[in-house]
């Protein structure tokens, strides 16, 4: 699918391994050891493991038994095929993610944050979670993330509550109705 004329969301493939290796690496070399939305890609090590796990991670028949069915997807820029985000539906909720991480994560490259790609990227999500029959989606993020803050209020997020996440910090949960 292509938005606003400067990305497309794709599933990973194969063909994008260096590039993710490099958008991974990115976050990495910012002193960032965690991708939100990225389905652990942040924490294995061969390319071809996790998009097993993505594979599989996305059918109800295959799911691990600690994760939920997830749709993932890369944010390509169109004018040099460059990955500049993740972002992943969850399809349903577990106690974790209805404690703490809800529906849709997601992360920009940071070198590409502050040029709307998560505005965008959110707003396909949400079609994404009308698609697959949700009514109504919960996201979370920490309290300091001020700019993901205005993006999920932007897209019509409703705070809800605050709560402590398993590392100390204090997150605020969102709802967004479809």
């Amino acid at each position: 699918m292509i938005l606003n004329n400067l990305i497309k969301l794709i599933t990973p493939t194969k063909a994008l391994e260096a590039e993710a290796i490099a958008f991974r690496q990115e976050f990495f070399d910012n002193n960032e050891p965690v991708i939100n939305g990225s389905s652990l890609f942040d924490k294995v090590v061969l390319y071809d493991d996790w998009l097993l796990q993505l594979k599989n991670n996305s059918y109800l028949e295959t799911v691990s038994p600690d994760w939920v069915v997830t749709s993932v997807f890369f944010a390509i820029r169109l004018s040099d095929h460059k990955i500049v985000g993740i972002i992943d539906v969850r399809h349903t909720l577990n106690q974790f993610l209805s404690d703490y991480g809800g529906h849709i994560g997601y992360s920009v490259r940071p070198s590409e944050r502050g040029k709307g790609y998560a505005t965008e990227m959110l707003k396909f999500a949400l079609d994404y979670c009308r698609e697959i029959g949700l009514e109504k989606v919960m996201l979370g993020c920490y309290k300091t993330n001020t700019a993901s803050i205005g993006i999920i209020h932007k897209c019509g997020g409703i705070w809800e509550r605050e709560t402590r996440y398993l590392d100390g910090k204090m997150m605020d949960i969102f709802w967004i109705r479809l």
